[in-house]
């Protein structure tokens, strides 16, 4: 996408202080659009606004109704409705079945599932006043296809990919899409850190932790943040004004 292809809309990306979030936040300004990063961690935020990748900044917390829309009122006061909405945040945690609790469960419902619906109904009903907006959902091959011991986690992404399909049809005569991307391994600080932990516990070299992860993609490969960022910066563009309630994988040829 070009510069200047998004000038005049205003962004906002939800976990956009690392990772997959600061990669799309950057893509974004670079194609013209005003960007307005949230997450729980103020620093990073700030940190993100000042090297560039971000316009402002709004701490929240995705998981509270209350925050988002405080969050979202906020980041229009300073740059005007939000056109763009990018629902990144998220949290993975890897467990058996059988020492999954309910807390887990509920654990990876609120911020992989509500975060995404929280910040959907804070923006949806602008959007739909003004007949034109793009919700994105960054969700993960988890929700196309299961893994073993991340059953919480893959529930909560296939319920995002339930959540867009529907949504996309309640909203498809609006001007608004609702679309998912599904990353598999990604090239972000917490693959690194997931990485360091195996080793530690494990006694297994680095090489041979990454290549289980990389096992699935046929490229055999960790996907890079700025390869989920073009596919979400198309989805965000004119040219994807037909293409809503998707899930578009980005995994290397994984199915």
């Amino acid at each position: 996408m070009t510069a200047g292809t998004l000038h005049g809309r205003h962004a906002v990306v939800t976990g956009g202080g690392r990772g997959i979030g600061r990669s799309i936040a950057g893509a974004l300004v670079r194609a013209g659009a005003t960007v307005t990063v949230t997450g729980r961690d103020r620093a990073r935020l700030e940190q993100a606004v000042s090297e560039g990748f971000a316009h402002g900044a709004v701490a929240a917390d995705v998981t509270d109704p209350a925050a988002v829309r405080s969050a979202v009122d906020e980041a229009i006061s300073r740059h005007g409705p939000v056109d763009l909405m990018i629902a990144n945040a998220g949290a993975a945690v890897s467990a058996p079945f059988m020492k999954s609790d309910p807390a887990l469960f509920r654990q990876m419902l609120d911020v992989n599932l509500l975060g995404v619906t929280n910040m959907a109904q804070a923006v949806l009903g602008s959007m739909t006043d003004r007949g034109f907006g793009r919700i994105v959902a960054v969700a993960s091959t988890a929700g196309l296809k299961g893994y073993p011991y991340v059953s919480a986690y893959c529930a909560a992404k296939h319920a995002v990919i339930g959540f867009v399909r529907a949504l996309a049809l309640e909203t498809a005569r609006t001007g608004v899409t609702v679309n998912a991307v599904c990353p598999g391994f990604t090239d972000t600080d917490l693959v690194a850190d997931s990485l360091d932990r195996i080793v530690a516990k494990t006694g297994r070299t680095r090489e041979e932790a990454l290549a289980e992860f990389v096992k699935h993609n046929p490229q055999q490969r960790l996907i890079d943040p700025s390869e989920v960022a073009d596919a979400v910066l198309w989805l965000c563009g004119e040219g994807a004004r037909s293409v809503t309630g998707q899930a578009i994988a980005v995994a290397g040829g994984e199915v």
